[in-house]
């Protein structure tokens, strides 16, 4: 097993404030990557001008303001962002769907201005499904999204294209959102760290203010831990939106009480391969000095149904509210968006309050435990990742593609509903050369924790990123 740190984006950014290669040349080099993978289906939307125009401004301030140029943590590193979620200027987005047009510049959100400020070059969109409304991105519109490491399997969803790109090395790190899983499950997918953050930490205005009733939250895919760290260090505070900034203080992690949940049902089984890495993971940190409390499906079985109702309602609400304000014809959407579109103009008011108060119990029962354990070691997909198709979007039964998006990752929704949050990233790699992620979940406000534990799990190398880094290959 390796204890090298695996390259990532502090380390392209790293090359460029050293002076051995320009932002230009990364750009490029993201550029001819792109092409290369073209096969892989996760740009949905390239601008390759903008892209060097950001770059020659950035490599521009190295010369004239050195001071300033060091100082970003990702100083001209190539990246994309979704699309789906907070606007970035110049990159049109369609959400994957025929409603809308790519077109007009628009301007950056809150967010997008945090990932420039911080030296990122923004140059295409990552290939989602529908507004988001699948764990496989295979949009009508196209791309077809596939995992480098197994072109025949999903790269997962909704961030299924950002997943790609960073795993396949075009960069190093991509903006991606989460509502139900969508940062965590394609970075488990793919070998890659994704963290959900609390609900409230990073900005989601000015339009994303409510997005989705706080159950979305906006971060990125990384290739390492460090990454995460910085990427959240950059944007978050300050957030200007209807939820607390929540920010502990960092808990000194000699020795925490780690609850360790190894059953997620019959109903939801997960596989034995991914149980053995969650155990695996767990008896790590239990060698770090800290301690292990066994805990039961029971537990979190209603918690769980909770959130996956309430995530369904406030998906299907929220899409009916859009259409109706801006619109839109519904009839151009995909077959499950229509369905979608119809299930929330069905739903009442008393039943979708009936689903928030769910969320609401869903949340004091994490509390409840977190007043056990500090954090809790759990599985992040029951199966590896499936084939392409494994999440029609062709017929209309809301409650079955639901159903198949809980199967594949039965905790998912939990962090997203709860607003607690939520890390994954790989600790094995099974007989297929597929990753074996976990998931950890902490306290409101304790990311800090999360990145401790997950870099003291990262350290052991058990899972090393296939393709190299675009202007890291040499």
């Amino acid at each position: 097993m390796s204890t090298q740190s695996p390259a990532d984006a502090t380390d392209l950014a790293g090359a460029i404030k050293s002076g051995k290669l320009s932002c230009v040349d990364a750009m490029q080099a993201s550029l001819a990557a792109c092409e290369t993978h073209q096969d892989l289906g996760a740009i949905a939307y390239l601008d390759a001008d903008l892209g060097l125009a950001t770059a020659q401004m950035l490599d521009r301030e190295a010369s004239e303001h050195p001071k300033r140029f060091a100082a970003r943590s990702f100083t001209g590193v190539p990246t994309i962002a979704k699309d789906l979620g907070g606007p970035f200027a110049g990159l049109p987005v369609s959400a994957g769907s025929r409603l809308f047009k790519r077109e007009g510049k628009g301007s950056d959100s809150d967010l997008a201005k945090r990932f420039r400020d911080a030296g990122l070059c923004p140059f295409g969109l990552s290939t989602s499904p529908e507004f988001g409304f699948s764990l496989a991105s295979e949009p009508a519109t196209g791309p077809i999204c596939r995992n480098p490491l197994d072109p025949s399997r999903t790269a997962g969803g909704s961030s299924g294209g950002a997943a790609a790109a960073v795993a396949a090395g075009i960069v190093a790190i991509a903006h991606a959102t989460d509502a139900g899983g969508s940062i965590r499950v394609p970075a488990a997918c793919c070998g890659l760290v994704g963290l959900k953050p609390t609900r409230g930490a990073v900005p989601a205005g000015p339009s994303f203010g409510n997005h989705l009733g706080g159950i979305a939250s906006e971060l990125a895919v990384t290739r390492s831990v460090r990454d995460a760290a910085k990427i959240l260090d950059a944007i978050r505070g300050k957030t200007r939106g209807p939820f607390a900034d929540i920010v502990t203080p960092i808990k000194q992690a000699a020795s925490l009480r780690v609850g360790l949940l190894l059953d997620t049902g019959d109903r939801y089984s997960t596989a034995g391969d991914r149980l053995e890495a969650v155990e695996a993971a767990a008896g790590h940190l239990e060698k770090q000095g800290h301690h292990l409390v066994a805990l039961d499906w029971a537990q979190f079985e209603e918690a769980v149904a909770a959130s996956g109702r309430a995530f369904g309602d406030i998906i299907s609400v929220n899409i009916a509210g859009l259409v109706d304000e801006l619109k839109l014809d519904s009839l151009a959407a995909e077959t499950m968006t229509q369905a979608f579109i119809m299930r929330g103009r069905a739903t009442s008011g008393t039943a979708l309050w009936n689903s928030l108060n769910g969320a609401v119990r869903a949340s004091r029962t994490l509390w409840d435990l977190f007043e056990t354990v500090d954090v809790i070691v759990m599985p992040m997909l029951a199966t590896a990742p499936p084939p392409i198709g494994s999440f029609p979007t062709d017929h209309a039964d809301t409650d079955l593609h639901l159903e198949r998006m809980t199967a594949f990752s039965p905790l998912a929704s939990l962090a997203n509903v709860s607003g607690f949050p939520a890390i994954t990233l790989p600790f094995g790699i099974d007989r297929d050369g597929l990753p074996l992620p976990v998931q950890i979940l902490a306290p409101m406000g304790e990311e800090a924790l999360l990145l401790s534990l997950a870099a003291q799990l990262e350290v052991d190398g058990r899972w090393q990123h296939r393709y190299p880094i675009a202007g890291l290959a040499a």
